[in-house]
């Protein structure tokens, strides 16, 4: 499509988008989807034409997610997609490190971003060079890295994690160092709640996502008292008192597993606010009911920029050779791990360790 042209909503693209709108149509309106559904259409020809996969996380919005996202999931799922993927190129519908970790594990592929501008509170916590010096404080302990973290951060670190996996890996690498001490990093309330699964002493760093901080048990106290029947589950992100007084904590994954397995009447998802829009399509008896927070750097990428992304080939991701091939060993490990049986559940009330992080 030339510069100029004004993409149309014909019946030609109303009938090539019909299956994403019966996904999203109790929560687009008719009007609003009159102006995504042309942008659906011709993103999708491109990514036929160019050789494109588009990797969209949970937390992007329900025209994204189920308009073009060739793969849809969690950080875990989506870079485990980037790594086996055999398009040329990958359009990242997510935040900046995201699209990091899809070029450290395909340095041949060309990887673009919509807007570079997607950062993410947490990754932007911690550099590289404090990593150095964490490790020159502790040495001879194994630094497990969360993937929401740069480039930068991850070549300084033995094995990433999410938080699908992140008691599996700290344990891991608490074996295989032969230690009872783990360097967690950035995430501070991560950090605390894998602490209490866990007999391996944690070791962390005061980094928190501006979205799951917000919480606090207050919140969680009030919505049981508005909403008693409902089933209230939260990200591992958010603070220990948070996940104390949560029917169920888990990963985003967990969270998924356990609404479509289970089929509360009611849900109440403490996380940022798109997931519950994406969840809801393949739950449609269970009614989601807020709060939530928007991350504001998921919500800049949207249908126009990926669109103009795939269109001009911007915003590409470069990493310094020698950073992504140490970043990659990292990474590449934590994906070689097997996955666990069922994602990660951080029950905090019956937890045995009851011990909280060493912080640096």
């Amino acid at each position: 499509m030339a510069d100029g042209e004004t993409l149309l909503f014909t019946p030609a693209v109303e009938a090539e988008t019909a299956a994403a709108w019966e996904k999203v149509k109790d929560r687009i309106t008719p009007i609003e989807w009159r102006m995504h559904a042309p942008l659906i259409a011709e993103i999708n020809r491109l990514k036929r034409e160019k050789d494109a996969v588009i990797l969209a996380h949970n937390y992007m919005t329900p025209e994204i997610f189920h308009g073009v996202g060739d793969y849809v999931g969690d950080s875990l799922g989506l870079a485990r997609e980037a790594a086996r993927s055999n398009a040329r190129t990958i359009i990242q519908a997510g935040v900046h490190f995201m699209a990091e970790t899809s070029k450290i594990l395909c340095p041949d592929k060309r990887v673009l971003i919509p807007d570079p501008r997607a950062g993410c509170s947490l990754a932007s916590s911690i550099t590289g060079a404090d990593v150095r010096l964490i490790k020159q404080r502790y040495p001879g302990l194994p630094v497990v890295t969360y993937v929401n973290t740069t480039a930068d951060v991850k070549a300084e670190t033995d094995i990433c994690c999410t938080s699908a996996n992140a008691v599996q890996v700290v344990e891991m690498a608490a074996r295989e160092w032969g230690v009872d001490k783990v360097i967690l990093i950035p995430d501070v309330f991560l950090a605390r709640n894998v602490a209490r699964q866990t007999s391996v002493r944690i070791v962390a760093w005061e980094g928190k996502c501006m979205v799951h901080e917000r919480f606090d048990a207050g919140d969680v106290r009030e919505l049981r008292a508005s909403y008693p029947d409902a089933q209230i589950l939260a990200h591992p992100e958010c603070p220990a008192d948070v996940i104390a007084e949560a029917d169920f904590a888990g990963s985003t994954a967990a969270m998924i597993e356990i609404v479509e397995r289970q089929k509360p009447a009611q849900v109440i998802m403490l996380t940022e606010c798109s997931m519950a829009s994406n969840v809801q399509e393949a739950s449609p008896r269970t009614r989601f009911i807020g709060p939530c927070n928007l991350c504001p750097h998921m919500k800049r990428i949207s249908l126009q920029k990926i669109y103009e992304s795939l269109r001009d080939g911007r915003y590409e991701v470069v990493i310094d050779p020698d950073i992504a091939s140490r970043a990659r060993a990292a990474v590449q490990r934590m994906i070689d791990m097997p996955p666990p049986e069922r994602p990660a559940r951080y029950d905090l009330v019956a937890a045995s360790h009851h011990v909280d992080v060493e912080l640096i």
